[in-house]
């Protein structure tokens, strides 16, 4: 058992020579028999004189009997009785039954009934691949079932193990009736879903590491993927309704760099998902699936929605593709969303995800990932900047200063359509050092140089103030200290004993980290204010759509009225608003429009009808 035990595939691989190792190293004879009246009755007959006679089959039994047993359990089996083979006295059966956990070790070739019957199916079958039960069964049904085939076969009954830990209550505590914190599976499922529980168990954390349970964990993980992916499907269903485009069998032709990057990021996560479940290792294969549904909603989708206003049938294609790819990547973890996507958009309408092929991974586009990748941390960085700056992402900007060396700085060259709309500006400028985009600060460190300067402590800050921050940086960049004088003697500074912080330049925000940074250019001209203006109303008349309770592919007549400077920006703006809201006729005055509300503090009355 112990030579076999290191062939087994252990999950957690501590298990295999800690427990459940220590345990198979300080074994001890099985007691097999119980003196219970329930269970397996030992198949041992005695006689009189002590003779012990094992019966191996039924039909064994019959033949020594002349009884035909309908039922071997007791008190039936107690009644048959026969002469022993070895004298003329009569054999009765010894009343105790077989440990229970022995049935469960005899499991893999007992439910065959082999090798009485079904031999070659018990064997195209054995070992089993894996097996998965908790932490407590290394001395149960993990130890019964290598104890039996070993004696049996000389080998193992399983080549893997799952061994899950246990699931307590919030406070760590074991669940108990007793204490009132047991959780009734039942209303988890009634509330939240069984694909809702099965996601928390398979990617909250790995399933051997235990659990602290609770219905908001349930919910975190409905919030995080299920609710993202059907609203992706919702998406995609009212798109492709409005645009008239049908299913369509294969990989679809991408149309443009995003396009590429989706089903490029769609292989990556099959390849991640196929290896990490190959590995037994469930929990980053759903966290794969979790990021990527986050890359597809948040980044793809998002970024594509003038394309599917406009049905356009590459990004269509495109996105049913993925969904559908996703949800075969999702059906051992959710099967009934899975199956529920799958049938939405699977060309033939009826078959069950469940009877799909699993996805194959094709050529990844990892120079394109990569790119990406790079626009998206600078997309990142400059909406963090127009956060601090609290400027509206409605409001264009001038320009995007970038820090970015050549290689990054071709990525977003290659992408700089997706950045400059992501960011709203019109311009993408680029800076080799973050330095380029601000001004060098230098403060002391009290908390360190206090102790060191004493009373002398606000001689030292003057001095500290007085130093020239670009040489600070310089020195602290190159390892070297810096000096400062302090009533006539001279100190080393080490960096921990100075504050070095960058300064933007004046009419810039920036954002930074590590030696990515981003400056946005937040001078404002009257034609960025007023193309501002005209973001605001379209905002607006969308809104007021959607109150009028318009089909997305409605066509509309619009009239705006108001406030002269929105006037304005819809005069300069009318085109591009048009095509926005799907207004077919844009009718501008200040006494148009019914609807009234506040944009930018200025009134704005919008009138909407369908065309």
């Amino acid at each position: 058992m112990l030579a076999e035990n290191e062939q087994i595939d252990w999950h957690p691989e501590h298990v295999k020579d800690g427990r459940f190792g220590k345990w198979l190293e300080n074994n001890v004879d099985w007691a097999l028999s119980r003196e219970r009246y329930w269970g397996t009755p030992l198949p041992v007959w005695r006689c009189g004189q002590g003779h012990i006679h094992v019966v191996g089959t039924f039909a064994e039994l019959e033949d020594l009997s002349g009884v035909a047993l309908e039922d071997p359990h007791r008190p039936y089996v107690d009644d048959v009785k026969f002469p022993c083979p070895e004298c003329t006295s009569e054999m009765q059966r010894v009343p105790e039954v077989i440990d229970v956990w022995f049935d469960s070790g005899a499991m893999p070739f007992a439910q065959h009934h082999a090798p009485i019957e079904n031999a070659a199916h018990f064997e195209d079958r054995f070992p089993a691949d894996f097996i998965c039960e908790a932490l407590d069964q290394t001395r149960g049904w993990f130890y019964s079932l290598l104890a039996v085939s070993t004696l049996l076969f000389d080998k193992a009954s399983y080549k893997s193990v799952v061994c899950l830990g246990l699931i307590l209550d919030a406070d760590g505590q074991k669940m108990s009736k007793s204490k009132g914190n047991v959780v009734e599976p039942w209303s988890i499922l009634d509330a939240q879903g069984a694909d809702a529980l099965r996601w928390y168990f398979l990617t909250s954390k790995q399933p051997w590491d235990g659990y602290r349970f609770s219905t908001d964990a349930v919910d975190e993980s409905t919030r995080r993927l299920l609710l993202p992916l059907w609203n992706v499907l919702g998406f995609f269903v009212l798109y492709a309704n409005a645009s008239g485009v049908g299913p369509a069998a294969g990989t679809p032709t991408p149309a443009n760099d995003l396009d590429r990057w989706i089903l490029s990021r769609l292989d990556q996560a099959v390849e991640t998902v196929t290896e990490r479940l190959e590995a037994f290792d469930a929990t980053t294969a759903g966290r794969e699936i979790q990021a990527l549904v986050e890359d597809l909603s948040n980044w793809y989708v998002r970024r594509s929605r003038r394309r599917f206003w406009d049905g356009d049938e590459a990004a269509l294609g495109v996105l049913r593709h993925v969904l559908l790819t996703t949800a075969r990547l999702l059906a051992p973890f959710c099967p009934f969303m899975a199956d529920a996507i799958h049938a939405t958009l699977d060309p033939d309408g009826e078959a069950s995800v469940h009877l799909a092929d699993w996805p194959v991974a094709g050529e990844r586009d990892r120079g394109l990932e990569a790119a990406m990748a790079t626009a998206r941390e600078a997309v990142t960085l400059g909406l963090a900047a127009r956060g601090q700056a609290k400027v509206k992402v409605r409001q264009p900007l001038r320009a995007a200063v970038i820090v970015a060396n050549d290689e990054e700085r071709a990525a977003l060259e290659g992408l700089a359509d997706v950045v400059r709309e992501e960011l709203n500006v019109k311009e993408l400028e680029f800076a080799s050092a973050a330095d380029e985009l601000a001004e060098l600060e230098v403060k002391p460190n009290y908390r360190t140089m206090g102790p060191k300067f004493g009373a002398d402590m606000p001689l030292a800050a003057a001095a500290v103030a007085g130093l020239d921050p670009a040489h600070v940086g310089e020195a602290l960049k190159a390892g070297e200290n810096v000096h400062i004088n302090v009533n006539g003697t001279e100190h080393s500074l080490v960096e921990e004993d100075l504050l070095v912080a960058l300064q933007p330049l004046d009419g810039y925000q920036l954002e930074r980290e590590g030696s990515h940074a981003v400056a946005l250019d937040l001078s404002l001209d009257e034609g960025l204010l007023l193309e501002g203006l005209a973001r605001e109303i379209v905002h607006a008349v969308q809104a007021e759509r959607k109150n009028s309770g318009l089909e997305v592919e409605d066509r509309i007549n619009l009239s705006l009225g108001g406030d002269e400077r929105l006037m304005q920006a819809a005069t300069d703006h009318r085109e591009w608003i048009a095509g926005e809201v799907l207004a077919l006729d844009v009718q501008i005055g200040s006494d148009a429009g019914k609807t009234e509300v506040t944009v930018d503090s200025l009134a704005l009355r919008i009138g909407v009808e369908r065309a």
